[in-house]
């Protein structure tokens, strides 16, 4: 069915990484009561390689297509140029983990228990990895997973960690907790190997392994690359911070991060091509939350806020889709979200969600893939601890305090870098989004309590967020660990 031959850069070992070629994907979040009434595009061709990359902080204006001033990423503009890029792409939250679980299972933050960085998914919650590994697919995680309630920076994931990213549908996964830098420890399913080099660069090496590995089978793969990239602390190799001498030491290490991710999707999209089979891999890529403050120059474009704010800098991050057998290159203003990312795979595969009648908080995006569809018929939602946003088109209702039920409401097509509030100005549309807003929230409210499960409650063995550093099994190697930079500030007054 493919052909399997792989162009091989450097050696294959424990501890080293290759190039090869593979098909990437980021998806974004869909729901399944709005799929397209249009012909799937699986009528004409074979299921697709599908391959999920997020970044880690970055900010809606770091890329050069969005006329960053000094970043230069010439592979994320040649994918953006031959792919449908979003100039209005959403994460599920302001931070991390939210949106993680958001991608995986199409529903908002707190529906599924994932209130903030750091929880843990629920068990109970049915991902896209599992439903596409009941259909067919050989599915991997590589890189980031943040899903199993431990905090602080990223170690290996132990094996009898029962919210590994096997608990959820990954056959393969070579995973970390939380975010990680150069010369990393990854967890080959629950086997500890250490890496030379730049993250993300190992981790895709890693997802065009097992990509390439899996063609001989004949199986369509589903594999998801979460960075580690450009989450703090930064660390970058001095060729990648030579172009920017003239910044202070934290955006200097912060930037490089990001041309060297930049890299690395090159290095994808030229595996894809040289496995024979780029013409039909859907590659989605976006942030997993807006840019991060104090780096110079600003991270998110302009916009409003940064990470952790409910306003578009902490909520808008950039995205493409490349699948050049089915997508029509171009630039869409249509809105859209991570929660579209379940709706619309399913839709592709002709895949059945198992839980039919659980709310999904999304909408496919496959008409869009080939042509502008108008305004879009499904508000996107955000509820992340306290605070809240219901974005219709062009029209965002916000409140960064749920409780007083104080509202905001902004034009982002008149006011983009929402400055005017038209709550007085604009009250019939004012309530009547509120009124919807609230509405959605009620049954978020029933989501969260469990009401959406068989037994009609949380499962109560769920864990809290804790760090790693209080889990006994991670305690035998703090000796060692206290030698590595990035948990020395963990580790040095420990016993």
């Amino acid at each position: 069915m493919f052909d399997p031959v792989i162009q091989v850069r450097g050696t294959i070992m424990p501890g080293r990484y290759f190039n090869a070629t593979i098909v990437a994907v980021l998806l974004v979040g869909l729901s399944l009561g709005q799929l397209s009434t249009a012909a799937p595009p699986q009528e004409s061709l074979e299921r697709p390689h599908i391959v999920l990359v997020m970044a880690d902080d970055q900010g809606w204006g770091q890329t050069g297509y969005n006329d960053h001033p000094i970043l230069k990423t010439p592979n994320l503009d040649e994918m953006a140029a031959n792919g449908l890029r979003f100039d209005r792409f959403y994460a599920g939250a302001p931070v991390c983990s939210p949106t993680r679980g958001s991608v995986l299972t199409g529903r908002t933050n707190d529906r599924i228990g994932v209130m903030s960085h750091g929880y843990a998914l629920r068990r109970q919650e049915v991902t896209i990895a599992k439903i596409l590994a009941d259909a067919g697919y050989t599915t991997g995680h590589f890189g980031k997973w943040h899903l199993n309630a431990l905090r602080g920076p990223g170690v290996p994931i132990l094996a009898s960690d029962d919210h590994h990213p096997g608990e959820f549908g990954f056959g393969t996964w070579i995973s970390v907790t939380n975010f990680f830098d150069r010369d990393p420890i990854l967890s080959r399913q629950g086997k500890f190997e250490e890496f030379v080099g730049d993250s993300s660069e190992i981790v895709v090496d890693l997802a065009l392994e097992f990509i390439s590995s899996q063609l001989p089978n004949g199986h369509p793969t589903f594999s998801v690359i979460w960075y580690g990239t450009p989450h703090s602390p930064f660390k970058a190799s001095d060729q990648d911070m030579a172009p920017f001498s003239d910044l202070d030491e934290v955006s200097r290490n912060h930037y490089g991060e990001l041309v060297a991710m930049d890299r690395s999707i090159g290095s994808l999209r030229s595996g894809l091509r040289n496995l024979g089979i780029a013409d039909n891999t859907l590659v989605w890529f976006c942030s997993d939350n807006g840019g991060l403050p104090k780096i110079k120059p600003e991270t998110v474009g302009g916009l409003r806020g940064n990470k952790r704010s409910i306003y578009e800098g902490g909520l808008r991050v950039p995205a493409i889709i490349e699948w050049p057998a089915y997508v029509e290159p171009r630039v869409t203003q249509y809105p859209a979200s991570v929660l579209d990312m379940v709706p619309t795979l399913l839709e592709i595969t002709s895949v059945q969600h198992p839980t039919p009648n659980r709310p999904l908080d999304g909408r496919s995006l496959v008409d869009l893939m080939q042509r502008e569809i108008g305004r879009r018929d499904q508000p996107i939602p955000f509820r992340h601890i306290g605070r809240a946003a219901w974005i219709d088109n062009h029209m965002k209702l916000l409140t960064t305090n749920l409780k007083s039920q104080e509202f905001e409401l902004y034009d982002l097509k008149a006011d983009p870098t929402e400055s005017k509030n038209l709550a007085d100005e604009n009250s019939t549309v004012f309530q009547q989004m509120k009124r919807q807003f609230l509405g959605w929230s009620e049954s978020v409210d029933q989501s969260f309590v469990g009401k959406d499960y068989s037994t009609g409650i949380v499962d109560p063995s769920e864990p809290e967020p804790r760090f790693w550093t209080d889990v006994e099994a991670y305690q035998p190697y703090f000796p060692e660990w206290r030698q590595r930079w990035e948990y020395q500030s963990r580790l040095l007054n420990r016993k």
